[in-house]
């Protein structure tokens, strides 16, 4: 019986509504009780239920009204353009390697390995105990915990051959993960307007970080064995350019791998010129049937640059990476990321050093290593099976990604587009030119989440390339 009541006091009210001013008062509770022969309570529910519908608004100590209508109005930011002027650099959008996916797609997409691939155990514990320790409340110095300077500084020292001076921990400088130290290494050695050389293909990031700084990037070609001597030589030569960056190991998002030979005619090139080489190392742990191979482990006279990132192979949680460079230029950077951000996180860096010093660390690595040839063989094989069209010019003996090259004339932007109607998203390689691309290319990443789905995904993708082509 209170419900009828209820909801006949309602309609009442609400045609009373409908015809008063916006503002106008409502008759007093009192007078509703009388006016309905209901009892205060039930009038009080209607009275809230008409609120919550945003049809009236009661004002305590004044009474209840009607509420006015109110149009929202547009945000006018119009100002901020006449304020900010033009942008010094094109705005590049985010990239797709960085975009969130549903549960329900397959990701071909992602930068990053799935969390099974992760030492999740040993981050958990590491994070809980820097929590507990110093770290948590004390300032790191500006260079980084001395104990992770080591680390890394010993890293790169295993790697180096007699007769060459390894680093020392005084050389490093700890990063809160790569990316914002290419861009300080970009500020600090290049400097805005002049030219930077980097692979083409190469790291949307770094591309991205150079435009930031106002470099100016040019392209130098490079394939599965990395550049041409002789081009990097041209290209010095052409440009004036005295920085040049590259990725030796497992490179995003070809998976190309120098041979030493390269990296020691690379490194002779760059000596020549007064230059310095910027490696990242990004993929060192993820190698496969190799291991990475740095060439900054053959240099002792501050030409290589060379950065580390454990964002990757310990947690994207945990976002730690390290520069080792020598003589002004550690000088120059460290002023700059004291600029940008005076120090990394103390309990980031005490958690980082926590996982990669324990006995676990090494066995974690061991399997991921079966782990990512698992998947790297799955994919490939799907995509002889399913998409043949999506050729994949080399199998990557490391990193995380294959690179494959579609048939002329693809409209890959479209390619992408029709994929993920269908269930699938892919990465255009269009994102890892800095100049334009030299064809269309699709990037696929093997340690994404589902490896079960690659062969659906593949076959999705073949469809999808059969479409386009009859298109």
């Amino acid at each position: 019986m209170d419900n009828d009541s209820t909801s006949r006091i309602a309609a009442r009210l609400r045609e009373w509504i409908a015809d008063a001013a916006p503002g106008a008062r409502l008759p007093s509770t009192r007078s509703l009780v009388a006016e309905y022969q209901a009892s205060p309570v039930t009038v009080q529910k209607v009275l809230r239920m008409l609120a919550a519908q945003g049809l009236i608004e009661s004002r305590p100590g004044v009474g209840t009204f009607v509420r006015a209508v109110r149009t929202a109005r547009p945000a006018d930011y119009g100002w901020q353009t006449s304020a900010l002027g033009s942008p010094q650099t094109p705005l590049r959008p985010v990239s797709t390697a960085m975009r969130s996916a549903p549960n329900d797609v397959i990701a071909f997409h992602s930068g990053y390995p799935e969390r099974e691939l992760l030492p999740e155990r040993l981050v958990r514990a590491a994070l809980t105990r820097a929590a507990r320790g110093e770290a948590a409340l004390a300032r790191p110095p500006a260079a980084g915990l001395p104990e992770l300077q080591s680390w890394f500084a010993h890293e790169l020292r295993a790697a180096t051959p007699a007769g060459v001076t390894p680093p020392t921990p005084s050389d490093v400088i700890v990063l809160p993960g790569s990316q914002s130290g290419l861009s300080s290494v970009f500020r600090a050695l290049v400097g805005s307007g002049q030219p930077l050389l980097v692979e083409s293909p190469t790291y949307w990031g770094a591309i991205l970080a150079a435009a930031q700084a106002g470099v100016r990037v040019v392209p130098v070609p490079s394939g599965p064995e990395g550049p041409d001597p002789q081009d990097l030589a041209r290209a010095f030569d052409e440009t004036g350019a005295r920085v040049f960056y590259a990725q030796p190991n497992y490179a995003n998002p070809t998976g190309a791998k120098w041979p030493a030979p390269v990296g020691e005619q690379v490194l002779e090139v760059v000596r020549a010129y007064g230059a310095f080489l910027v490696e990242d190392d990004w993929a060192h742990d993820f190698g496969i049937t190799t291991v990475a191979a740095p060439v900054a482990a053959h240099d002792d006279s501050g030409h290589v640059v060379y950065l580390r990132s454990l964002t990757k192979s310990v947690s994207p949680g945990i976002r730690v990476a390290a520069v080792i460079a020598r003589g002004p230029a550690r000088d120059r950077i460290l002023a700059d990321r004291g600029a940008e951000s005076m120090y990394v996180s103390g309990v980031l860096q005490a958690a980082a050093l926590d996982v990669v010093t324990q006995p676990a660390w090494q066995t974690h690595l061991r399997g991921l290593r079966h782990q990512l040839l698992v998947r790297r063989d799955l994919l490939v094989s799907s995509l002889r099976e399913h998409a043949p069209q999506a050729h994949v010019e080399h199998v990557p003996t490391g990193g995380l990604n294959l690179w494959a090259r579609l048939p002329d004339g693809t409209d890959v932007d479209q390619l992408v587009r029709d994929c993920e109607a269908a269930g699938v998203i892919i990465a255009a390689g269009t994102e890892w030119f800095p100049a334009e691309p030299a064809g269309p290319y699709i990037r696929l990443n093997y340690a994404g989440p589902n490896p079960g789905a690659f062969r659906e995904g593949a076959r999705i993708l073949g469809q999808v390339l059969d479409h386009t082509a009859g298109r």
